[in-house]
């Protein structure tokens, strides 16, 4: 499959629609979406996939999401996370959330790709990947003080960000479920 980014201005009106059509292309198949959101409700820069991961629990979907504010999935425990993905839902096409960093222009930026995406990635960690589909949030402009970036974010930019994301990803699964009984496609974790 050829790689394909899809980019969407977290301000635009339009975005959700832009991430049901993403995801719609970079699923074609309709397989059953498995969520991961990955981060640390410790770092504000890095709460962007917990707060999307919230976001979705509340919105009461029936398709499994892991990483929450309550039960975070950090970049290094993806490995882990990424074993038990795999066996427990070997059909499933695996979406991951992530925050990012990137070049100041691009603050605001939701990026959908049809490949996994690398936590850590932004602070020179070398990590494996983790997903069949990447949704990264692009929080905070890349500096030479790695460490201070994510702690100098703006919490209006990732809160918004990650409300925008999940209306986004409310309204593919409601899209997959269409005409179908979501109770039998997808099971509630």
């Amino acid at each position: 499959m050829e790689a394909n980014s899809y980019s969407f201005n977290m301000f635009n009106k339009y975005t959700s629609d832009g991430i049901v059509q993403a995801l719609r292309t970079c699923n074609e198949k309709n397989k059953k979406p498995i969520f991961v959101c990955v981060g640390s409700d410790l770092v504000l820069g890095d709460s962007l996939g917990p707060l999307v991961g919230t976001f979705l629990r509340k919105k009461n979907l029936c398709t499994y999401i892991y990483g929450t504010l309550n039960a975070t999935i950090t970049a290094k425990e993806v490995e882990y996370a990424k074993t038990y993905i795999s066996l427990m839902h070997p059909n499933s096409v695996v979406i991951a959330v992530d925050a990012a960093i990137g070049n100041g222009d691009d603050i605001g930026l939701i990026k959908i790709m049809n490949k996994g995406i690398k936590p850590g990635l932004g602070v020179d960690k070398k990590l494996g990947t983790i997903g069949d589909i990447g949704i990264i949030g692009i929080v905070a402009e890349k500096s030479l003080q790695n460490f201070n970036l994510y702690n100098l974010t703006r919490l209006n930019i990732v809160f918004k960000m990650a409300e925008v994301i999940a209306d986004g990803i409310e309204e593919y699964i409601l899209y997959l479920n269409e005409g179908k009984n979501s109770n039998t496609l997808y099971n509630v974790m």
